[in-house]
């Protein structure tokens, strides 16, 4: 390179760092700026273009991310000097760029309008030029960068050549304006909502942000069907399951009705081939869709696990045998009763029967499923029952937990909690659950159940040490009034989708940044604390979102099939645990105490009722968690310092309040971090690290699993629908493994989702105390470091099967 180009590229780079130094000028200074000029110099060449110039100083700045967790606000004040030229379409600096900032999400509006992508009305119904005046543009500081390349890779609206229209305000102003384009004054709603968006205080799920606002808008994030049991309506299933795939929806599919293998078809005297073959045509359905261009369709098969086919079922994710009887890129469910939950207990018999002979049992549930059962049973002893098996319920449950530690599947959910405390039981039964485990609504032929789903950020509400209640309902109000919208706003891709939210209107408000609002509090998850702020956090969030459905109730109207329903009958979700309770004629070993005003939200639900027939699921909220900068969902955070595999690329993930904590006490260097990184993020077995710290940032694996389910347990007495829970766990003890799942139904809990396993490498390392199990899993500083080949994965991801670095799953939120 010439000297007169190396001058000129140092020039350039130098002046995109010296930009990137606001409020960062303890981290770049001038020593350092002239380290990182030369470090990006290395890695370019003479001729090297703009953009090329912005990914190598990029890449130099996210290498420093494991020891200097300030380089995440560089690397995106840095992204933000790129992209904002790439938009703007020139290189822009204070008031200059405000004003293009501005104009640019005027003109791109009118272009969107112009072009197609966007609904008529955003150019027609708003007032562009005090919506762009209203804009935010120093919140765009709030993104770390990752969060910033994931909106870049698969949020921002763009043109069928690729060109992205949005700044980051811009999406958030497009997304506000979407949700409030049917309201009574939609210029002070998108105001209202752009504030909660734009402050990350609420966040809807992805397919609200990808499409909200555009000519197709399918806002949706997960639809259940279920299955009947002919050709003509199985081959309807699929065209379904493709145009519900297509618009970013994730499927929970019911296949129980389908008869088993070796059934008698009438009309042609032959044998049925039973529910494998056709579920492996839905996974290769699955497998060709690409939802929206953002992500690749994603599926979860259910089945009850009375059917004959279970044993096949069980093993459809397996890596050896006959490829046509598996299914690589679908996910499988087993929808569980308790009577087989205690036959597991009582070590007796189960017996696998064929749907078409015994019809009543895919519609009974609890008590009245146990009744039928047995009768069936009876008949088949007198030799009524063309097909049937009996096996061990024992050996079948080894079986099924068998299969869930090899392969991450079948997930192990729960019909009789889901059905028993449905709001909705008089409207039908609870056949699934969906993609990811947390919404649990009434299917049948005709109806294909929807919901819709967002997150409030625990964590953004969380100030000096404790949570900002008035705040916090202020949030609440806000985000249910705009998921009510996209009931109204959402495009369906078919009928029976359309006429199952327009009858129940259901919608799922969660939750997300739990571990970081609890880091906030300075309270370890492993704790009796966590379960008490689990437990009450929840309390909260529930009473105001039943406060405010009914309160959208008044202004708008209860939902159509509300009369009869629990809410019409005074029950609310705490009320149902003891229905559960007596149904079940055992103890649910949870606390059910109010500390609230409830008399308040049940005066005004018997006044006025309901807007929506379900209105709370925690989603997994991988991506959108990401967004927020924070811990998803209710997890705990998975390590102190690992790589996160996503569509959007790899990058550093390090736990800055950890970071913060030790800087504190004088103990963050080098030597700190390779040690950190030695141990996989782990910091239990680092001396230097005082017992308290130690304790605040336990891990994903370090934390009793048993524990984080009790955390799940007390949240779900509040919550109508259900929580998308991963199950993490750090043995490869069968027994161990049977106590957590054998746990989780004891406590009441709907659904549960992953289990996430380390390999044995990763064993050794762990450092979860299992006195409790009679066993300690422990790696002494003398151990060799192994490699994480013999990790197992277990699927979820978009792109492809979930790496142990990045266990997350995008398909809800």
């Amino acid at each position: 390179m010439s000297h007169t180009a190396q001058t000129t590229l140092s020039n350039t780079i130098r002046t995109v760092l010296n930009r990137a130094r606001t409020d960062h000028e303890s981290t770049l200074d001038d020593d350092t700026v002239d380290d990182l000029v030369t470090e990006a110099e290395r890695s370019l060449y003479e001729g090297a273009d703009d953009d090329e110039i912005y990914e190598g100083i990029l890449h130099v700045l996210t290498a420093r991310i494991e020891r200097y967790p300030e380089y995440k606000q560089v690397a995106a004040n840095v992204f933000r000097q790129q992209y904002y030229r790439e938009v703007i379409g020139e290189d822009l600096e204070g008031f200059d760029l405000d004003r293009a900032y501005r104009d640019t999400f005027r003109e791109n509006i009118a272009r969107g309008v112009d072009l197609g992508l966007l609904d008529d009305r955003m150019g027609d119904l708003f007032d562009l030029e005090e919506l762009a005046s209203y804009l935010e543009p120093e919140r765009d500081e709030h993104f770390e960068y990752m969060a910033l390349d994931t909106l870049y890779q698969r949020y921002f609206l763009k043109t069928a050549d690729g060109e992205r229209l949005e700044l980051p305000q811009a999406m958030w102003m497009r997304v506000a304006m979407g949700l409030a384009l049917e309201e009574d004054d939609p210029q002070a709603r998108t105001k209202e909502f752009y504030d909660v968006l734009s402050r990350l205080e609420f966040t809807p799920s992805s397919p609200t942000l990808f499409h909200s606002g555009t000519a197709h808008a399918q806002l949706s994030s997960c639809y259940l069907t279920t299955i009947p049991d002919d050709l003509e309506g199985i081959f309807d299933a699929y065209q379904s399951h493709a145009q519900l795939s297509k618009w970013s929806g994730g499927l929970g599919n019911d296949w129980t009705n389908v008869r088993a293998s070796g059934s008698l078809i009438s009309s042609t005297g032959v044998e049925s081939t039973g529910t494998v073959p056709f579920l492996r045509i839905s996974n290769d359905v699955t497998a060709a869709i690409n939802r929206s261009g953002k992500r690749r369709g994603a599926a979860c098969g259910y089945l009850e696990c009375w059917h004959l086919d279970f044993p096949s079922f069980i093993d459809l994710k397996r890596n050896t045998g006959d490829e046509r009887r598996r299914t690589p890129d679908m996910n499988t469910a087993a929808w569980i009763p308790d009577l087989f939950m205690k036959r597991v207990r009582e070590g007796g018999e189960w017996t696998l029967f064929s749907p078409d002979e015994v019809p009543e049992l895919h519609e009974t549930y609890g008590a009245a499923f146990a009744e039928t059962y047995r009768e069936y049973e009876q008949l088949a002893d007198e030799g009524e029952l063309r097909q049937y098996e009996r096996v061990d319920a024992q050996d079948l449950w080894r079986k099924t937990l068998t299969r869930l530690f090899e392969t991450g599947h079948p997930w192990v959910t729960f019909k009789d909690p889901c059905n028993v405390r449905s709001p909705q039981d008089h409207e039908g039964v609870v056949h699934s659950s969906n993609l990811c485990t947390e919404i649990t609504l009434n299917t049948s032929q005709d109806e294909h159940a929807v919901c819709n789903l967002g997150s409030v950020n625990l964590e953004t509400h969380i100030d000096d040490g404790r949570l900002e209640r008035e705040y916090l309902a202020d949030t609440i109000e806000t985000a249910m009034r705009m998921l009510d919208n996209v009931i109204d706003l959402c495009f369906y891709p078919t009928e029976e989708a359309a006429a199952s939210n327009e009858r129940h209107r259901p919608i799922g408000l969660g939750v997300l940044g739990f571990h970081e609002a609890l880091m906030a509090t300075d309270t370890p998850m492993a704790s009796e604390d966590a379960l008490e702020r689990a437990n009450r956090w929840q309390e909260f969030v529930s009473y105001h979102a039943l406060l405010n459905s009914s309160r959208l109730a008044k202004e708008r109207g209860a939902y159509p099939s509300y009369e009869g329903s629990k809410w019409d009958r005074g029950l609310l979700p705490q009320d149902t645990v003891d229905v559960l309770e007596e149904e079940r004629g055992l103890e649910i070993p949870t606390d059910r105490e109010e500390t609230l005003d409830w008399y308040v939200v049940r005066e005004h639900i018997e006044e006025h009722g309901m807007r929506n027939s379900n209105t709370m699921a925690i989603a997994p909220t991988a991506t959108i968690s990401t967004i927020n900068g924070t811990t998803p969902s209710i997890e705990p955070q998975y390590s102190n310092l690992y790589v996160k595999s996503n569509m959007s690329g790899d990058f550093t993930v390090i736990n800055d309040r950890l970071v913060e904590d030790l800087r504190e006490r004088d103990r963050w260097d080098d030597e700190m971090v390779d040690r950190i990184k030695f141990h996989d993020g782990s910091i239990q077995e680092i001396d230097a690290i005082p017992d308290d710290v130690q304790e605040l940032y336990r891990s994903a694996f370090e934390i009793d699993p048993r524990h984080q389910l009790h955390l799940t347990a007390v949240r779900q007495t509040w919550i109508d629908q259900s929580i998308s829970h991963n199950v993490f766990f750090p043995s490869t003890d069968g027994s161990l493994l049977d106590d957590i799942y054998q746990t989780a139904w004891e406590l009441g809990l709907k659904t549960t989702y992953y289990l996430r396993t380390l390999g044995a490498s990763q064993i050794e390392k762990s450092t979860l105390d299992l006195d409790e199990y009679g066993k300690t899993q422990h790696r002494s500083s003398e151990d060799e470091v192994e490699t994480d080949d013999a990790v197992k994965t277990d699927g979820g991801d978009d792109s492809e099967l979930c790496r142990v670095e990045d266990p997350t799953c995008d398909a809800c939120q």
